[in-house]
């Protein structure tokens, strides 16, 4: 069963104790099933669960079990219909969950977020944002296929939703599956971080090596400063560390950024031997110092 019909199953079986949220509940079930000035009883829906709490509420709010008269039924729609339906926040709950329940979706949490309830009209579009919006959830709305669909796709907003009608089932599984889902992808985004970080250590440190080795080809190497020649020769034997765990390896130890600027003394050398220069000016100046 999908993740929306389990949120179905679990709201055909809440029953509101309130005879008010009854009506409003069936009210919903009713003019969201069907077109809004139908006066007939009859639902217009092909879900089995939706149509068995339909009933239920007909029969337990206004004890039908036989067909009724005209008469009746417009006594039930005059039901439907009052000023006073959703004057309570109980009965609104109860009107959002008929809602729902008739016209209503929600996808599962571990591919999207994403809850809607399709409108036969405008005004009932209407309605459904403003009930929300009375609960502090602003939904959205969109025209789709000549109907009118109130949407949300914000997790949170989803689970304020689930609750507000009262699937608290539902909410503690899409709660579930949010936290997992949002764990995963900080992980992801971690790993992918970290993984960047260590192509660009790789790549560095590639480019290092072989500035070195160019050098020591050159002949150029044993006229270098120790403090070069000792960089150098920690980089050639482990290429793979950080330029932090590098100048720990020295003796005496050398922060990161000292660490940065002798390789970065060493690259411009080679630089200068690529463009055939001797590279001598580019290490003239180590002689007289170099940052811890």
């Amino acid at each position: 069963m999908s993740f929306s019909g389990k949120v179905k199953e679990e709201l055909a079986v809440v029953i509101s104790h309130s005879r008010h949220c009854q009506i409003a509940e069936l009210a919903a079930l009713r003019f969201y099933s069907g077109e809004a000035d139908d006066r007939e009883l009859a639902l217009q829906t092909e879900n089995e669960t939706v149509r068995r709490k339909y009933f239920t509420l007909l029969k337990k709010t206004f004890n039908i079990d036989n067909a009724l008269s005209d008469g009746e039924k417009e006594q039930v729609f005059a039901a439907l219909l009052g000023p006073s339906l959703l004057q309570k926040s109980c009965c609104k709950r109860a009107y959002l969950r008929g809602a729902f329940l008739a016209a209503g979706s929600v996808s599962d949490p571990e591919k999207s977020y994403h809850l809607e309830i399709v409108c036969q009209t405008e005004k009932r579009a209407d309605e459904i944002r403003e009930l929300l919006r009375s609960f502090e959830i602003e939904a959205k709305q969109v025209v789709r296929k000549n109907h009118y669909v109130v949407y949300l796709k914000e997790g949170s907003q989803i689970v304020d939703t689930l609750n507000v009608i009262g699937a608290h089932l539902a909410l503690m599984d899409f709660e579930n599956s949010r936290i997992l889902k949002d764990m995963r992808n900080s992980v992801n985004r971690r790993v992918n971080c970290e993984t960047a970080n260590i192509g660009k250590t790789v790549t560095a440190s590639v480019k290092q090596t072989e500035d070195i080795e160019l050098v020591m080809k050159s002949g150029i190497y044993k006229e270098l400063p120790e403090t070069l020649r000792s960089i150098a020769d920690a980089r050639l034997k482990h290429p793979n560390v950080s330029l932090k765990e590098l100048g720990e390896l020295l003796d005496p130890p050398v922060g990161k950024s000292g660490v940065n600027h002798r390789l970065r003394k060493l690259s411009e050398i080679a630089e200068g031997i690529r463009g055939n220069r001797t590279g001598g000016a580019y290490y003239d100046e180590e002689r007289s110092g170099d940052p811890a």
